[in-house]
Parts: structure tokens; sequence; C-alpha cells
């Protein structure tokens, strides 16, 4: 299709589009438009022989073929060359619907209704019998019915092939959403950053050119289609630029939970006369007790068992996952790393990590090794796969050690998976203004990248747009894309680019600079421990009046004058009262001490106030004693070191610290500790605890001498800070240069001032 061409329909029917104004407002006119586009284009494929259509219906019915039967046969008729089912039986067109005005909206129903049931499924996801009423009760919908028959848009496919269309439809597509940008972040990713990502992922891909090659695409939030488009577009091209391997058989594979996005997913598909069965509806993620819908929802994977070649997706960024929690959380449970999410579950308000775990799940078997090199396919070995998904910063850090986003990055990063991570630009989606990162992940990493992660700053790589869309200021232009995927292709650490200077409000660059944006880490890199440093409570005793008062204020001995007897009620106040009797006798008794003497030694003053306890006849409980305790102590830097009763010191809780220490250089990974953080702990420490002891001896005992490590309490982390690898130190401006602009704008103030006055 010539690119004016093209560009003459997206404007003719932008043009349409603007009579909707009114009865909805832009945002919503993607709700008449995608719909009628697809109608029309069915329209105009089906009219060459509907009347056959209408009269071989009529005559298997009169057989009593009816059922799948029926369908495949008039499909076999509505058209000629296609492979997907396509037909209506209405006996309605445009024409003969314009040919009626006073009952066309009745009438459209009807024709809607007499398709094929993927094609009227698609129709029933829209809504679109609802936006039929409120065109019709607006006096719209002869007025946009007309203006899609014009002679200016011929959607026909004597004019436009199935691809063509495809793409014209993709267009539009990205135009209302664009122009929905306030609700479009959810569902719709920029097209730059989808051709980022197809491009990264098949960079070094050796096998894709292979002639006739088999390979499946998977996106688990595949909302629009536009990831499954762009990637099948960049193999097997569009009919103007040609893709790596035109010669490949590529299979798209999806699912998608919005009733919307998963009708445009579905007439982009069937326009192009491509398989829709792939597309499931439904909750990727699974939703237990879902109540019984009759729209085709699935409320778990729509794919179980299924393995996939490729996977991209973009997930909903900090979108809590509560509507999933009980499916995913007895999965979790019962399977384990039998199920899709063994390593753990991020916290319930971001569910990224969930879908990347769900894909991890999706793969192929890694393909086997001998000397370091792959073996062929007929072998035990898999194809394995590899996956892009971009997120936004959570993922990289959130959580702390031992926390379910910890170990998940744990699992993957030990386990070899992490590739690469590409930094994004801020302001580059359509409803929030937040840094993104593409993660690539394999488990058919090549040799030279086994064991380690590249992680790449394209923060920089960017330009202004000429006209924001909501929050997205910035795009990635063609340049940036190839420079991004140069950087990652050769993966050498300490790579520099040259990335234009953005001064803050400017709308175009005001120089370039080189700077490092690519850098290889090995795994454990990645790791640390993080280790509980105690030091020993220390505390002074002393039984003044001010600290008995204290008394009062511990459970333990404010409980002494409670009773749980409510049946009885003479028992319930006797057991009250004989407790305020004890806690008068207590008090009574810690009065008679000297309070002027100060106790630095906790075992000395035990053996006074038992003493005196023995001579009073009075018996308290080990929690009541312990409450006296913490009443009459005070913390003391000069006091004795209080033990327990092996003699080991106690750790003062109030000056506990945790230190995170990066892993051992010379670890294996992955770790023995498994991700319950119990089991292997023992193996832990045998390899980590000398290495912790000489990091306590070299970095705390110096400033605190006292303290040790509680081992028991060690935890393994990992995290990914990307940004703390590439900060660049900018020192200040001279304290001169900011002297002399104050300056200066107090001259023009007091100039503008003089003016007024």
């Amino acid at each position: 299709m010539q690119q004016n061409h093209h560009q003459n329909l997206v404007g003719f029917i932008w043009n349409i589009a603007n009579k909707l104004r009114g009865p909805y407002r832009p945002p919503q006119y993607r709700r008449v438009m995608l719909p009628m586009i697809v109608l029309r284009r069915f329209d105009l494929v089906l009219a060459e022989n509907q009347k056959k259509v209408l009269a071989e219906k009529e005559r298997l019915e009169a057989r009593g073929i009816t059922g799948p039967a029926l369908e495949k046969a008039l499909s076999r008729i509505a058209t000629s060359g296609r492979k997907q089912e396509l037909f209506n039986t209405s006996g309605f067109t445009f024409d003969k619907l314009l040919a009626d005005p006073p009952n066309i909206a009745g009438n459209m129903i009807a024709y809607i209704q007499g398709f094929s049931p993927r094609a009227r499924d698609i129709f029933d996801k829209f809504d679109f019998e609802a936006e039929i009423a409120k065109l019709d009760e607006a006096n719209r919908l002869f007025l946009i019915l007309k203006e899609f028959c014009s002679n200016e848009i011929d959607l026909s496919p004597k004019t436009l092939s199935n691809l063509q269309m495809g793409y014209l439809f993709e267009e539009l597509v990205r135009k209302f959403n664009e122009q929905a940008n306030e609700e479009a972040g959810d569902h719709f990713t920029p097209r730059e950053v989808i051709r980022l990502m197809v491009q990264l992922l098949f960079t070094d891909e050796e096998g894709i050119f292979a002639p006739g090659i088999y390979r499946s695409i998977y996106d688990p939030t595949a909302g629009t289609g536009g990831m499954l488009s762009e990637a099948e577009k960049y193999i097997c091209g569009d009919g103007t630029h040609e893709g790596l391997n035109p010669d490949a058989h590529i299979e798209l594979f999806g699912q998608e939970y919005n009733p919307e996005s998963y009708a445009i997913c579905c007439s982009d598909l069937l326009i192009k006369d491509e398989p829709i069965d792939n597309l499931i509806y439904g909750d990727t993620l699974g939703v237990k007790d879902a109540k019984n819908k009759n729209n085709g929802f699935v409320p778990h994977d729509g794919h179980q068992e299924k393995k996939f070649h490729y996977m991209l997706s973009n997930p909903p960024f900090g979108v809590e996952w509560k509507p999933e929690e009980d499916f995913v959380r007895e999965e979790y449970d019962d399977q384990g790393f039998s199920g899709r999410f063994g390593a753990g579950l991020p916290r319930i308000n971001d569910g990224s990590l969930l879908f990347l775990q769900h894909m991890i799940s999706k793969m192929h078997n890694p393909p086997k090794l001998v000397d370091g090199l792959p073996l062929d396919n007929n072998s035990e070995g898999g194809d394995g796969s590899k996956i892009a998904v971009v997120f936004n910063g959570s993922p990289l850090f959130t959580g702390d050690a031992g926390s379910g986003e910890s170990n998940i990055r744990r699992w993957i990063i030990e386990n070899d998976l992490l590739d690469a991570i590409v930094a994004l630009p801020d302001q580059m989606f359509y409803n929030t203004g937040i840094y993104t990162y593409v993660w690539i992940v394999s488990n058919r990493k090549p040799e030279h990248r086994r064991g380690k992660v590249q992680l790449i700053d394209g923060t920089r790589h960017y330009k202004k747009m000429d006209k924001s869309l909501g929050n997205k200021r910035n795009e990635l232009a063609e340049d940036h894309i190839r420079e991004l995927v140069r950087l990652y292709a050769e993966h050498q650490h300490e790579a520099t680019s040259i990335a234009p200077v953005h001064t803050k409000g400017s709308s175009k660059p005001t120089g370039t600079e080189n700077r490092t944006v690519s850098k290889i880490f090995d795994n454990h890199e990645f790791g640390y421990l993080k280790i509980t440093v105690e030091r020993p409570l220390r505390l002074n005793f002393q039984a003044n009046p001010q600290r008995v008062a204290r008394l009062d204020e511990q459970r333990a001995f404010a409980n002494l004058a409670t009773s749980k007897k409510r049946k009885d009620q003479a028992a319930y106040q006797a057991e009250i009262e004989a407790g305020k009797q004890t806690q008068i006798a207590i008090k009574e008794l810690l009065e008679e001490l000297d309070g002027n003497i100060l106790y630095q030694n906790r075992g000395e003053f035990e053996a006074v106030l038992n003493k005196a306890l023995k001579k009073a006849d009075l018996k308290v409980g080990a929690p009541v004693k312990k409450a006296i305790l913490a009443a009459l102590s005070e913390r003391d830097p000069e006091a004795d070191i209080c033990r327990d009763k092996k003699g080991n010191p106690e750790p003062d809780p109030e000056l506990r610290d945790t230190e995170n220490v990066v892993l051992p250089a010379d670890i294996s990974l992955p770790l023995p500790l498994k991700y319950d953080n119990e089991t292997g702990h023992d193996k832990l420490l045998a390899l980590v605890k000398d290495y912790c002891e000489a990091y306590l001896a070299a970095e705390v005992l110096p400033h605190v001498p006292d303290a040790w490590i509680d081992h028991s309490k060690t935890k393994v982390g990992y995290e990914i800070p990307l940004n703390r690898h590439f900060y660049v130190y900018e020192p200040p401006r001279p304290l001169e240069e900011i002297t002399g602009e104050i300056s200066q704008l107090e001259k023009e103030i007091v100039a503008m001032l003089a003016e007024v006055v």
C-alpha cells in the first residue's frame, strides 16, 4: 500500500470520528470507530458471495445440517482463499441498512447477530449494541454508516489486502488510544518501545533465519495485540519492509482480560486472516471461584501445559493482584516449583513479577550443552526460550532480603536466566512519567553471556515530541533504537555512547556527551548477605520512687488485677481484689529497698530482689518478675553486660543493626539456602560464616568492639541497583557563579519595581 493512500484513509476516518462530537468526547470515539471499521471491512469482504451464502444456508438447513458443519460449509462459500471462518446469514449489508433509515438500529443489530460465531463474539466484547442504541438516539447512526459508504473510503479487499488492512487498523488503534491517553497506559504500549523490545528479543537469534522454521510467540497481557503484531512483522515482513525471514512460520498466542482490548486484538487478527483461537479472553494469573460468565471468560491460564519460543509483555505497572490473590496463593502453597510461583510472591500492590514467573514457566527446556556448545534439536535438549518484558523500577529493588520480590530476583539470577536490562527514558508512556526498564530473560544464553548480566543505561537516548500525549513527552527515534540494540549485541563492559544533552526547559538537545552506558556484571554481584549485628545489653537497676511508679505501665503487672472468671461474679471480684493486694505488696516491698543504691550488675540486683521476695513470703511468676526488672532498669553503657543462663551476652534490641554484605566473589550459584529461608541455612553458613566474621572485624569492630553477628538471622537478598551503577557525580557550580546570578536577578527586580512605581 502506498504511504499517501494509507495516510489519506487514516485522515478520512479521523474526519468521520469528529462527527461523533457531542454524544461522545474525543477519548470515547474509539468505542464507535474501531468496531465500525471492522464491520465495514467484513461487509465488503463478504459482499460478493452474500446471495450464495443465503441460498446455501437454506439448502443445508432443509437437509437438517446445522451447527459447526453448517458454519464450515458457509464459510467456504462466503469468501475464496480465506483460512479463518467468516460469513453472515442476516441478509443485510451496509447499503440495505441505509435503505431503511427508520429501522436502522434494529436491522444493524440483526446484521451483527448474523455473523459467524467468532466475528459475532468480537462485537459482543466491544459491547457494540449499546453504542448502536446511543448513536441512534443521538441521530448519528445513519450519518456514520453513510460516511463509511462514501467513495472516498474504500476498505474492500480489491483495494487493500488483508495484511494492508491489518496495518491500517493497527495505525488507527494507535491513534485512538493515544487520544484516550488518560486510560491507554493499561493496555497500550508506545509502538517505538515495542520495536525496541522486539529487536532486542531477536538479536543473536540465528535460528530464526532457518528456512521454514516454526516459532511460537506469546503475550500473557496481550492488550490490543501490538507486541504480537510487531514481532510477527519484524520476522515475516509487512509487504513494505522485508522481515528477518519471510519464510518462517510464526504462530501467535496471547491472553487478555479487558474485553475491548481483546476485541481489538481479535479484530486485527481476523482482518489479516490469521488464527484467533490462540487468543484467550481471561485472567492469566487466575481467579478463584470466578462467577460463571456466558461471554467465554477463562478464569485461569488459558494456555496451560503450552511452551513458547518467544514471549513479550507489558504487565500493568503497580497494580495490585488482590482479585487473583486466593488463586495465586493456593497454587503457590500447593504446587511450589511444580506450579508457576515457586520462587515467591511479591507484595500485593504490584503483581509484575508474577507475570514474569508465569512466562518463565512457559519456557521450552534449554538446549543441552556439550563442551559449551548446544546439541542439535534432535537430542534430549529443548529449543529454549527468550523473554522481553517492560517493568517500572519496583521489580529492580523493592523488597528486603528474604522477601518475595528478593527471592524471585534471586531465583532468576542464580539460575542464569537474566540476560540484560535496558533503562528507558522517563515520560515514555501515556499515563505515567516514570522510568521504565526492559528485561531480557533467556535460558539459552550464548556462551559469552553465561553467568553475566548486562545493564544498559538508555535514559538519555530520546527526543522530545513536538506535541505531548498525556504524560508522554519523549520518544525513541530509530537511531536511538539502533544504538541500544547495538550496545546489547556487542555486549561490552564500560561501553560508551554519544547521547544528547537535554537542558531543562529546552525542547531540543543542547549538546552531546560521551557516557558509559553499558556494564557487565557477574551474577553473584547482585546478591548480598543481610547480617544482624548485635551489641550487648547493659542495664543499671534502682528501686527509687520514679522507677517503682513505672510498674503500672508493665502489662504483666497490670494483669495481676484482672480475671477471666466472668461467669461467676463473686469469683471474678475475688480474683481481681487478690491481684490488687499482690500489686500493693510488691510496691511496698520495693519501697523498702534502698532507693539510693544504683546496681550496675543485673545479677547483684536480682539477688537483692529475690532475698526481699523470700523474706516477704511473696511468690511472683516469671512474667511479673520480668516486669519488675524492666520497670526498675535503665540502659547504662557503663553497666555490666547482662548474660543468659549459659553466660552468653544478651543482645540489646535498641542497639541491633543490620549490614548488607556483598556475596563472596568465589561463591557458587545457586546458593544452598532454599526459598523458605530456612532449609539449607546451615549449609549457607558453612560457606559464608568466616567471610562475614572477616567483614565484622574489618568494618564494625574498630568502631564498636563489643559487637557480634547473630548468624541465625543471616538472610540472602538480591537487588539490581541500576541507577547506582551509572551514577556520575556532578559537582555543584562555583559559589561565585551562583552569587553573581543572584546579584543580577536582584538588579533586574529592582529595575522592574522602579518601572511600576
